[in-house]
């Protein structure tokens, strides 16, 4: 039995009261009422939904039927030319490989034809050994000795001498042209310190006496007054020797002459070029 709702509680109100009262909020509420309606509804959604689309799902409409069949059309015919492309490129490569194979062909036919045109190789025959009898060797010794008195390549002493004539001439041309090449000249660079006496040893006149010196492969070059102390200044000289031909020892013999400005030589540098 349905309930028409809640029990009221006891509120005082009469009886006719209570019944108005109830009849008032049966009449506002169609819940109970229209069950049979939410009931439908409720089955008609669930089945909706076991189909796999919902009822107010706009993808469901027939406008979006209609899209999803043209986007469908549209990527079929984006395969299909896509296929005939890739057909027409398939044709091409067919047609260059029989192009290929047609060129190669006519060539090997080329290449038979001029073979088959060209004569055989001939092999040369073995030569046979032939043993000769000694009456054989009778019979042509008279030949032979004639043979020998004739000399067509004259004899081998004569090609001995003349062989070593040749020789002889180059040696002697290499070695005449090796004594006239120039051989290559040492030279030595040399850094000399010339101390003067004092500090009133005249260093012009002392540089002066120094470069008189000269020699065969002796060259002075450059110079300057180095301090020593309490005034005193040395010279430094550079000058260029030829190793063969001049020597330190004669070089500071030859300066010391000079006893009036010199005291003594001493090498500073010594290097070779």
């Amino acid at each position: 039995m349905v309930s028409l709702g809640p029990s009221l509680p006891h509120s005082g109100l009469q009886p006719a009261e209570s019944v108005k009262m109830s009849a008032s909020f049966i009449s506002t509420e169609k819940v109970w009422l229209d069950k049979c309606k939410y009931d439908d509804a409720e089955r008609q959604y669930y089945e909706t939904l076991s189909r796999g689309s919902a009822p107010n799902n706009p993808h469901n409409s027939p406008q979006s039927g209609a899209a999803s069949n043209s986007g469908d059309s549209s990527e079929l015919a984006a395969r299909v030319a896509n296929l005939e492309q890739e057909n027409q490129s398939l044709h091409k490569v067919v047609k260059d490989l029989q192009s290929a194979i047609s060129k190669l062909e006519s060539r090997l036919s080329t290449l038979e034809k001029s073979a088959s045109s060209q004569p055989p190789i001939k092999v040369a025959a073995p030569v046979q050994k032939v043993q000769v009898t000694p009456a054989a060797k009778e019979e042509n010794g008279t030949a032979e000795d004639d043979d020998d008195d004739i000399d067509l390549f004259g004899s081998d002493e004569e090609e001995d001498a003349e062989a070593e004539r040749i020789r002889e001439e180059r040696l002697r041309q290499y070695a005449e042209k090796k004594a006239k090449k120039p051989g290559v000249i040492a030279k030595s660079s040399i850094l000399l310190d010339v101390k003067p006496w004092d500090d009133e040893t005249d260093m012009a006149k002392l540089e002066e006496c120094v470069r008189t010196v000269q020699m065969d492969g002796l060259l002075w070059g450059s110079s300057k007054l180095v301090p020593v102390g309490y005034g005193i200044k040395k010279l430094q000289i550079q000058c260029v020797v030829e190793d063969d031909k001049v020597g330190t020892d004669i070089l500071e013999e030859e300066i010391t002459k000079f006893e009036d400005y010199v005291q003594s030589v001493d090498i500073a540098a010594f290097n070779k070029i």
